[in-house]
């Protein structure tokens, strides 16, 4: 391997104001971490157009998430994370799944309108959060979402891509560990309304983004530690799993569902006792893969 390939300087600053990159000052491991759902940056005219107060605003967000991962730099893992809300853009869709009920004027053709994301309300623009609860006072103009894309979306998803093709330029593969959070029972948005969840989900979109030998060492590894973990089930991998994991391309990604009881009050939305013990079974978890990645891919190859 080529580590001069992989060698950037220190945790850099916020690129546009859409992401950061944490970046080790070497990347040891064929490992990235990304997470698409803790920003917490809200614009003033966002929550000023808004119907709904702050905290309810915050519902729809992974809170914490990229302090959970916060460690990856130090075991040469790079870190991204969006620092705009999810309310406001969300990455983990595709760039233009819009509902047109949300907007004044009418939709370019391009626009995928019929999604299931669309129809629950979930899309690139949300019309409600996770809740439930619609966001907005007034329809918007297509145009406002598509500076919300170009300043937000298009930035966060060029530099995972930059991540992901460094990194297999300097191992011969990537797996990407796609990071996010889960409420503790499902809401009523979700097929498994009001029911108790594991603590991790694991989606590897049935087999078809990772290799199984990646998602099987996550399970194991998650279970000797004492977590109830389910695999693909009630989440599978959103758009960036799917559109990043092409195993046959030697990119492979796994997304990583942490249920929020174990770590923060859902109700307030603040940090709770567990933070810390998770964030080091987190960090020991991202070794783990890198190190399985770097033995079952190499392997392959």
């Amino acid at each position: 391997m080529d580590s001069s390939a992989l060698t950037a300087g220190p945790t850099s600053a916020p690129q546009g104001g859409s992401h950061q990159v944490l970046s080790p000052g070497e990347q040891r491991l064929p490992l990235v971490v990304a997470s698409p759902h803790s920003g917490s940056d809200y614009p003033a005219a966002f929550v000023a157009a808004s119907r709904l107060d702050p905290l309810a605003l915050r519902r729809s967000e992974d809170s914490f998430v990229d302090e959970i991962f916060a460690a990856a730099p130090g075991i040469g893992v790079p870190l991204l994370r969006a620092l705009f809300p999810r309310a406001f853009v969300d990455p983990n869709r595709e760039p233009f799944e819009l509902d047109p009920a949300m907007f004044a004027d009418r939709l370019p053709d391009y626009v995928n309108t019929r999604s299931p994301r669309v129809a629950a309300g979930l899309g690139t623009i949300a019309r409600v959060v996770a809740s439930g609860a619609d966001i907005y006072r007034d329809k918007l103009k297509f145009s406002q979402a598509l500076q919300r894309i170009q300043d937000c979306y298009w930035p966060y998803h060029a530099a995972l891509r930059e991540l992901v093709e460094r990194t297999r330029a300097g191992f011969g593969y990537c797996l990407l560990l796609d990071a996010h959070s889960m409420p503790s029972s499902g809401g009523p948005m979700e097929r498994d309304h009001g029911g108790l969840r594991y603590d991790i989900v694991l989606g590897d979109c049935h087999g078809t983004a990772c290799d199984p030998a990646i998602s099987e060492a996550a399970a194991a590894f998650l279970t000797r530690r004492g977590y109830r973990v389910s695999r693909n089930k009630p989440y599978s991998g959103g758009f960036v799993t799917r559109h990043y994991g092409r195993p046959e391309e030697d990119l492979h990604a796994l997304q990583i569902e942490i249920n929020r009881a174990l770590y923060m009050d859902e109700e307030r939305i603040a940090r709770g006792p567990g933070l810390a013990g998770l964030a080091e079974d987190m960090t020991a978890l991202m070794q783990a893969l890198g190190e399985t990645a770097q033995g079952s891919l190499a392997a392959a190859q």
